[in-house]
């Protein structure tokens, strides 16, 4: 998938139809998951390059979608379509190809996972709102982000890497830990697989990385450190484990931070935005290193 080119006044039609001045129970309708986006039906997801996009660029986002981001997830929400449109008109990295993934709790929730198709165009924000948001999860300390990782691990193909080895880039976005383990029964439910055993997270990180570039954005606003597990995360991921002050700036912290594993600057990337939008990107980009050149996945290793 992901052909199509991206056009502004594409956006500017699909918004004003469907998100300037809607509610969000306007906006995001679903009461259950669409079949074509269960891990179950899903045999792979290819980013391909195309005639529109010779040389294309793979990211999934993954957002949280259970009771614990409720006060936050309208906003997020409303937020992801102006994302999209900064992503594909700002090309902070090239060809960008995005998926989107809604996570819950593999444990308790009905659909712990819904993952679109990889799209270049307006496409991508009509499927972004044919996501359930169930809101559900349980009061066991973690959602289950790693199956985002296990997914794309396991269930995707790009161009970029096959052709080129270059790498995607996968940011995870909520506001709890993470499990020790993808338990072996879990796996089978939700993506119908047969493992031997329990998977390691931190083992899973470790294969999603060679062809994935990883980050968790840890969002902070209202909520303490132990709450979202910060040291945890930090524990686990380092620098690309990050911290989030204000949610009203998701949309330019990842793009910062595709900009970021394209080689650019961390301080000329701060700088390039104004206000309190600049100082929710400095706190989030403030613990990676700082650079004229290089790709971030050749400094930080897994």
């Amino acid at each position: 998938m992901g052909h199509g080119a991206w056009s502004s006044a594409d956006w500017k039609r699909y918004s004003s139809a469907k998100i300037i001045g809607k509610k969000i129970n306007d906006i995001y309708r679903a009461t259950k998951i669409d079949p074509k986006y269960d891990p179950q039906r899903i045999n792979v997801r290819e980013s391909c390059d195309s005639e529109d996009h010779p040389i294309t660029t793979p990211i999934i986002i993954g957002l949280d979608v259970t009771g614990s981001m409720s006060d936050l997830l309208n906003v997020t929400a409303q937020k992801l379509g102006e994302m999209v449109k900064d992503i594909l008109e700002r090309q902070p990295v090239e060809g960008p190809q995005i998926m989107f993934c809604a996570v819950g709790d593999s444990r308790c929730d009905r659909s712990p996972l819904q993952a679109t198709q990889f799209e270049s165009d307006i496409r991508i924000a009509s499927q972004l709102t044919d996501l359930w948001f169930e809101k559900g999860g349980g009061g066991n300390g973690f959602e289950s982000y790693p199956l985002v990782w296990y997914f794309v691990a396991n269930k995707t193909k790009t161009d970029a890497w096959e052709k080129r080895q270059k790498k995607g880039v996968i940011f995870t976005l909520g506001d709890d830990g993470y499990p020790e383990k993808l338990l072996k029964q879990e796996i089978e439910r939700v993506f119908g697989d047969n493992v031997r055993e329990d998977i390691d997270t931190a083992a899973l990180l470790s294969q999603v990385s060679r062809r994935y570039d990883v980050f968790h954005l840890m969002v902070m606003d209202g909520r303490n450190e132990q709450v979202v597990k910060l040291p945890k995360w930090r524990r686990l991921m380092g620098e690309r484990a990050i911290s989030v002050t204000n949610v009203n700036a998701i949309p330019e912290i990842i793009v910062s931070l595709l900009e970021s594993v394209a080689g650019r600057d961390t301080e000329d990337i701060i700088n390039s935005w104004d206000g309190d939008t600049q100082l929710a990107v400095r706190d989030a980009l403030g613990g990676l290193p700082a650079r004229k050149r290089g790709l971030l996945s050749s400094i930080i290793k897994f």
